[in-house]
């Protein structure tokens, strides 16, 4: 088998579902060798194109990312109901098991490797950043979030809390929850007067 094959069944072999890499073994217990196993090729294979079992993880997690991305927000008129609706959906995809084992260990091991947190911020936190930013932009535009905010810190400011409620663990990832983050949050960010 040519490189470029091996490579590409190890990346299928990750990608058909990251969550049964970390879900059938939990993280810690995840290995090369089955990482390797499952792509049906040598470990000498894997460690060619990823330094650790967390690239790979990576690398599976955030495939397809940037076509999710290039999509943007939906963009109705209505600010907040488009907001509800994909942090709804970002709620449902969080609780989901098979999601929630990959991302907690990228978590987990972006905290003790630097490396790994610069990928992960570069590749799935910044684009969604930027995607949540243009969609303020353009409210910004029509008069719906004051002019002159820093749009940066406001998508922190709704995203943050989310986040942190999930890592932490200290409530559940509701709709209801979501929709009151979203009325608050756009509370603070309308024009006043």
């Amino acid at each position: 088998m040519d490189p470029d094959a091996l490579r590409r069944a190890v990346e299928e072999a990750s990608e058909a579902c990251p969550g049964a890499l970390v879900g059938e073994a939990g993280y810690d217990r995840l290995t090369i060798e089955g990482i390797a196993a499952r792509a049906g090729v040598g470990k000498q294979t894997i460690y060619r194109w990823w330094p650790s079992k967390a690239a790979v993880l990576l690398d599976a997690f955030t495939a397809g990312v940037d076509e999710d991305y290039a999509k943007g927000l939906p963009d109705t008129g209505d600010l907040a109901a488009d907001l509800k609706f994909v942090l709804r959906a970002t709620a449902d995809q969080f609780n989901d098991p098979v999601f929630q084992a990959p991302y907690r260990a990228l978590a987990a091991a972006g905290a003790s490797d630097e490396e790994l947190s610069r990928s992960f911020v570069d590749r799935l936190l910044e684009p969604g950043t930027r995607v949540y930013t243009e969609r303020l932009r353009s409210a910004q535009k029509t008069g719906k979030v004051a002019a002159g905010l820093d749009l940066r810190v406001a998508v922190e400011m709704l995203l943050s809390p989310f986040s942190q409620r999930w890592l932490m663990r200290t409530g559940d990832l509701t709709h209801e929850y979501v929709d009151t983050l979203v009325d608050q949050v756009l509370g603070g960010l309308r024009p006043r007067g």
